[in-house]
């Protein structure tokens, strides 16, 4: 178990490190900067500002500054919102992302992983149809498109919810909802093959054979081995959704991790969009840590140990 942890603790620095660079490559590699706009500052004031922020240093200094400060735990100062640093905006803006992401894979647990075991028990019958329809319909309509329809629905037509902005229970309904069809739909159809897979096999005949009832064959062990598959997808899943839909948040205004990255590339801040990179490469890495810790919660043959070479 020790050498598995510090084995994570390497891959750790390895992404930050590998993300780091090649994120601050692409950016500088960009046309345009932080401070150059359509209306061009005068001379002097460009200069004066690219000396603040030490961006007439040679890129090999800079990038050299930004792995020391970032060793630090420092990301720097954000480009375009003045006074306040990476480490601010992610400080404010993750918990919303992250209240509102958790919200959504809550519901798409609960939406998807009965939906999918209920079609897996009905095979070929009207609830798996309906199940497999509904699912089909969540996992090709992209986010943005279900954003736009249910805040047209339930906002502009009924009036029901609030169409945007964040501060109440009422208005997280319409975006988790958004977030959380797709992966919803995605654990159905993944419990649903998973759960045609393990009925077909032999230890579950045994069970029924030995006369335990068909509800004590699907939670003692049907239920164990068909979510395995699922909870390898949870880890980036949820990395992914609680770190922010970037389109989600800027259609409903939330004031979330997502919305201020979309607005950093816009304005070619390039801290943000380096620490906002970095911060989700290393939420990503260790809830792939905690995936793997719940394989071997839920199944304890599963032995975490470090590859042997």
């Amino acid at each position: 178990m020790g050498s598995y942890i510090l084995k994570r603790f390497v891959s750790v620095v390895l992404v930050v490190f590998v993300v780091s660079t090649a994120t601050f490559a692409l950016m500088r590699a960009i046309p345009g900067g932080p401070f150059r706009r359509e209306k061009a500052l005068p001379p002097a004031i460009q200069r004066n500002i690219e000396a603040r922020y030490k961006l007439n240093d040679p890129l090999i200094k800079q990038y050299a500054d930004y792995m020391k400060n970032l060793l630090k735990g420092d990301f720097g100062p954000s480009y375009k919102y003045l006074g306040r640093s990476v480490n601010d905006i992610i400080r404010d803006g993750f918990p919303v992302s992250a209240v509102l992401g958790l919200l959504a894979i809550a519901f798409a647990i609960i939406v998807g992983v009965p939906a999918g075991i209920i079609s897996a028990l009905n095979q070929n019958k009207w609830q798996d149809n309906v199940a497999m329809g509904i699912a089909i319909i969540g996992v090709s309509v992209p986010s943005f498109v279900m954003a736009t329809l249910l805040m047209y629905v339930f906002a502009v037509k009924l009036r029901w919810l609030p169409a945007a902005m964040w501060g109440t229970p009422k208005h997280a309904i319409l975006p988790m909802l958004a977030l959380a069809a797709f992966p919803a739909a995605f654990f159905a159809r993944l419990m649903r093959s998973s759960t045609l897979d393990v009925l077909s096999q032999d230890y579950i005949r045994t069970a029924r054979s030995k006369g335990l009832s068909w509800t004590a064959v699907v939670y003692k062990h049907v239920l164990k081995n068909a979510i395995l598959p699922l909870v390898t997808y949870l880890g980036p899943q949820v990395a992914a959704i609680t770190t922010g839909s970037f389109v989600v948040e800027n259609i409903f205004a939330i004031p979330g991790l997502g919305r201020y990255y979309v607005t950093s590339i816009y304005n070619r801040d390039y801290t943000t969009i380096l620490g906002v990179t970095i911060f989700y490469a290393v939420l990503l890495v260790l809830l792939n840590f905690v995936v793997d810790i719940a394989y071997r919660w839920i199944d304890p043959r599963i032995k975490l140990t470090a590859a042997k070479e």
